[in-house]
């Protein structure tokens, strides 16, 4: 049987069906339906990994790739059964160069203990998807967050990936170089795969300095629209900012609620700004002139590092406090659009709940275009969660006429495998080809991304 086989290569500590293991392994955050894999792997190095995929191969054994299970499409359950591969044991920083602003990491490693390591050369891993996720989770779902902003989305900060494809090889996507214009730029293709391509092995990224001086501040709207409005303008304006986030009513009332806050319950902004103590002031200054000209209120400013923790506390919170809600199930989506249609497309949310009839709210990095809905239902009602899902629905749908994706950066997973042929046209075939060459026998995490 090739559970044997594989305790005969990884040990018996490193494989295991230890029924609260599979349990833990069986679901992410997401609201799909749990399945639990037949046994899970903890391998300690990259020929492990070959050695794993080498079984799964001879015995056509899915393979399904596992972090922290924070996923929030269902990347990491796996549907078909078969091994999960846990990576806590590949935690370890390579290679850290302070000079070149790069380090190499294994996939287990997160994001906050890898800064932990590298914050006191002055340096930082920028992208912040409001989890502790693992980097090659963050890789795999193509993670972004509330510094997309500035630093844009994992893809940006890749220079190199080390892989274990199906058939056991092992691959380079690139030099370390930060640049390359030799052959094709395959590095990205693994960035938002979702495992179903290749294991990724090692992670080369580049780092960013830590800023000099930070600022954060808030302010609210009359309405949705406005803040959306807002955001864009100040975009136009040219300021760097760090961090612009959206917040609706019904949101920042259930952060009240919940944590205890006071902020004005009315659509809000969030800010941070960071670089140089003179121009983040400088870049404050002209963002409230900003603002005033386009109506804003209640504009306060965070200088203070434990006030400026709490502002960024309660957006964090935000998601929670609507899960926290006792007897209720939610439904979440989070679609991008561009700039030019955010007002549009966030008040169209916002709509859309409302004629619904159930909570929820809208939030969102309104910076790149990339917001969230979150739908709370009764399961015990009939027809609350289809209610729910067809909102979630709609918006995508939306959201890919007026030129968008249906997810920003969730990824595709499980629940947003229905939109790729509108999202994708003829394109989508290239991918299944891909997939088909990369993986012909179908290993690599089933039942993800397509439709089978």
């Amino acid at each position: 049987m090739y559970i044997e086989q594989l305790i005969e290569k990884l040990g018996i500590d490193n494989v295991s069906q230890n029924e609260s293991i599979l349990f833990r392994h069986g679901y992410d955050e997401s609201p799909h339906k749990a399945v639990e894999p037949d046994v899970v792997c903890f391998p300690t190095s990259k020929e492990e990994v070959q050695a794993i995929l080498e079984i799964a191969r001879n015995n056509q054994i899915p393979v399904t790739p596992f972090g922290t299970g924070s996923g929030l499409e269902g990347s990491s359950i796996p549907v078909n059964k078969g091994i999960s591969i846990n990576f806590e044991q590949m935690d370890k920083v390579v290679e850290f160069s302070h000079e070149n602003m790069t380090v190499t990491v294994q996939p287990g490693i997160t994001r906050f203990r890898l800064n932990d390591y590298i914050n006191s050369a002055g340096l930082q891993f920028p992208v912040d998807p409001g989890v502790d996720a693992t980097i090659g989770g963050m890789v795999a779902t193509n993670a972004s967050g509330t510094t997309a902003v500035r630093y844009g989305a994992m893809k940006d900060q890749l220079v190199d990936l080390e892989v274990v494809m199906a058939d056991g090889t092992i691959i380079h996507t690139a030099s370390k170089a930060k640049k390359s214009s030799s052959g094709y730029l395959i590095t990205n293709l693994f960035a938002g795969s979702e495992g179903t391509l290749g294991i990724i092995t090692e992670v080369t990224l580049k780092l960013h300095p830590i800023p000099e001086h930070t600022i954060m501040a808030r302010c609210t709207f009359e309405t949705i629209n406005e803040c959306a409005t807002a955001s864009q303008q100040l975009l136009l304006s040219g300021i760097p900012l760090k961090r612009i986030e959206l917040m609706d009513a019904a949101s920042v009332a259930e952060v009240n609620r919940q944590n205890g806050y006071r902020f004005p319950v009315r659509p809000s902004l969030f800010f941070e700004f960071a670089g140089a103590k003179r121009a983040v002031e400088a870049e404050v200054e002209l963002a409230q002139s900003i603002l005033n000209d386009l109506s804003c209120e209640n504009w306060a400013v965070a200088l203070d590092p434990a006030e400026q923790q709490e502002l960024w506390k309660a957006r964090y919170d935000l998601s929670y406090s609507f899960q926290s809600i006792n007897g209720m199930d939610e439904v979440g989506a989070d679609v991008c659009v561009p700039i030019r249609d955010l007002p549009e497309l966030i008040t169209y949310a916002r709509e859309l709940i409302d004629d619904s009839g159930l909570k929820g709210g809208v939030w969102g990095h309104v910076g790149d275009g990339n917001f969230h809905t979150l739908i709370l239902f009764d399961p015990l009602i009939d027809g609350q969660k289809q209610l729910a899902e067809s909102v979630n629905e709609a918006l995508a749908i939306r959201a890919i006429e007026v030129g968008g994706t249906c997810t920003g950066e969730h990824g595709v997973g499980i629940g947003k495998q229905k939109f790729q042929d509108l999202e994708h046209g003829n394109s989508l075939s290239i991918m299944r080809n891909i997939k088909q060459l990369f993986d012909p026998a179908g290993i690599l995490n089933p039942g993800k991304i397509f439709i089978d």
